[in-house]
């Protein structure tokens, strides 16, 4: 899956920087590229589903970014964080 847009919610910019200390350009970093998304939820809005992608950005940290994946393509953010343990051996595996 590659991500032709990344769309932006101030609310979610300031939700994971405070809760998680994750920067915009981090998450940015990760989905750069052709990425690996596994949909984990069923969207609110019929053909918008949750999915997560799990990641290293370009300074090292690993990142989960769970993201609504718009009709148009594009990628909404809802919230990214440090990989788990179970994630980061999950991660080691692909």
């Amino acid at each position: 899956m590659y991500a032709n847009r990344i769309v932006w919610l101030p609310d979610i910019i300031e939700k994971i920087d405070r809760k998680h200390g994750v920067q915009p350009w981090e998450v940015e970093e990760v989905l750069s590229g052709w990425v690996d998304a596994r949909k984990v939820a069923r969207g609110r809005v019929r053909g918008e589903d949750v999915y997560l992608v799990l990641g290293q950005s370009v300074g090292g940290r690993y990142l989960s970014i769970f993201f609504i994946l718009k009709a148009d393509g594009a990628f909404l953010p809802i919230s990214a964080r440090d990989m788990d343990r179970k994630e980061r051996r999950l991660y080691g595996r692909s």
